[in-house]
């Protein structure tokens, strides 16, 4: 008596019907997943590397499901898939990267830096719909208050999810212990799945668009500096004696924000002072040194003594020879060297001295 055995689990090679018995059979229905599922197995049993460390955890995991419930595959079936794979590959002539971020690394070291720095930042950006890509896409000042209030590992997934320059320098901002618990924190999202940084993404997003911003940018104290700095030293007085009586501690934080030519002395660095003056007009340099001779001599001789000896002999010269301004003639000239210092210390160009308590 013939006994019949089950054939062992896997690719089934054994077989003995002829071809003909075999192409009469009716292949089995398999979904895309399924079907990808079989060439991995058969390309496994092949000892082939099907690169499954490309694809993400969840991927693999879906993976590893579908196989675990396909069970045996006749040959009909096998056949028929493999037809449908070689079929694709006999129409398929190259393959190109998925995404910005994959074709920056084969282009990498072929285009030009400025190119590449400009492309990653695109990428890093990507697709509008993404909340860590509208997260990416805001200013570090704007996302400095989530590293404040968030748990060390919400902040490590933050930080890993943007730009390098921008994680950098949000994580040199922070307090040194907390800098250290977050970098650490980085060590343990090894394990976090894609969902999850999706969540938390979406979450942090929420936050910062339900959190009502400021409609400027300047502090109150800021911005009423620098109205008194663009008005009269008369007008400015009666302003800050008002201040006084209503909120003095508002009006001493105010004096400390305005910046008038009388300041430069003490704010300004002497070796910044030739660069300085290349921003303000002749004509303007010198009513403002006529008038400073009377209003403000300091602040003259503080700028004549750091430039060269043959410059500031020639400027002391021409305000000596020219009639003393009128008052708001002089006043404007001045305040033109008080914006060019402004203009530099926004472009960075130059850093005031803080003032003094």
């Amino acid at each position: 008596m013939r006994q019949d055995f089950a054939a062992p689990r896997g690719i089934d090679t054994s077989d003995d019907r002829t071809d003909t018995e075999a192409r009469e059979i009716t292949p089995r229905a398999l979904s895309p997943r399924e079907k990808a599922a079989v060439i991995v197995r058969l390309l496994l049993s092949q000892g082939v590397s099907p690169g499954l460390d490309r694809l993400t955890p969840a991927q693999q995991a879906q993976l590893a499901r579908t196989m675990a419930g396909l069970g045996n595959i006749d040959r009909a079936t096998l056949a028929q898939v493999v037809r449908d794979f070689t079929g694709r590959l006999d129409h398929l002539a190259l393959t190109f990267p998925a995404g910005l971020s994959d074709t920056l690394s084969l282009l990498d070291g072929h285009i030009s830096p400025i190119a590449r720095d400009g492309l990653r930042a695109e990428a890093e950006l990507g697709d509008a719909t993404d909340p860590w890509a509208r997260l990416a896409a805001m200013e570090a000042d704007r996302l400095r208050p989530l590293l404040e209030r968030e748990s060390a590992e919400v902040c490590a997934i933050l930080l890993s999810k943007l730009g390098v320059s921008k994680a950098a320098s949000l994580l040199a901002d922070l307090p040194p212990d907390r800098a250290q618990v977050i970098a650490h924190a980085v060590a343990l999202t090894a394990t976090v799945t894609p969902e999850m940084v999706t969540r938390i993404g979406e979450h942090l997003f929420q936050q910062m668009t339900t959190t009502p911003q400021p409609a400027f940018r300047a502090s109150p104290v800021d911005r009423v500096g620098a109205i008194l700095n663009a008005v009269t030293a008369s007008a400015r007085d009666q302003l800050l004696e008002g201040l006084d009586e209503r909120d003095a501690v508002f009006a001493a934080e105010v004096r400390r924000a305005i910046f008038t030519f009388l300041h430069i002395p003490k704010r300004v660095d002497p070796t910044d002072v030739p660069r300085i003056l290349r921003r303000v007009e002749p004509d303007a340099l010198n009513l403002a040194l006529a008038a400073g001779l009377q209003a403000a001599p300091i602040t003259v001789e503080f700028l004549l003594e750091n430039m060269s000896k043959r410059m500031a002999e020639q400027l002391r010269d021409e305000a000596e020879a020219t009639p003393t301004p009128r008052e708001a003639e002089g006043e404007a000239a001045m305040a033109e060297i008080v914006a060019a210092i402004r203009a530099l210390e926004e472009e960075g160009e130059i850093r005031l001295i803080p003032p003094e308590d």
